[in-house]
């Protein structure tokens, strides 16, 4: 469960196919392990139903509960800066 934390703390918001291919896991025990950080609170998750060149491609989206990734380095627009 923790290499799936990982992968979406670097990674960012993926699909539960993806995360099993990335990690290699079967897509059971990813979905297996899905439910039980949801239920810790510990990920966010969400059905999600997308369509991509025709094909309807089903899942769960996951993203970690509560974590903001830090802000990318280089210069800011003044926009942003004024929203500060």
């Amino acid at each position: 469960m923790n290499e799936i934390l990982q992968l979406l703390k670097t990674r960012g918001e993926r699909l539960d196919s993806e995360i099993a291919e990335a990690t290699g896991i079967s897509l059971a025990k990813v979905r297996a392990h899905l439910s039980e950080l949801t239920a810790r609170g510990e990920v966010m998750s969400c059905h999600s139903t997308r369509y991509e060149k025709g094909k309807k491609i089903e899942g769960i989206r996951c993203r970690v509960a509560g974590y903001i990734p830090p802000s990318a380095p280089g210069r800011k627009s003044k926009a942003q800066l004024k929203l500060s």
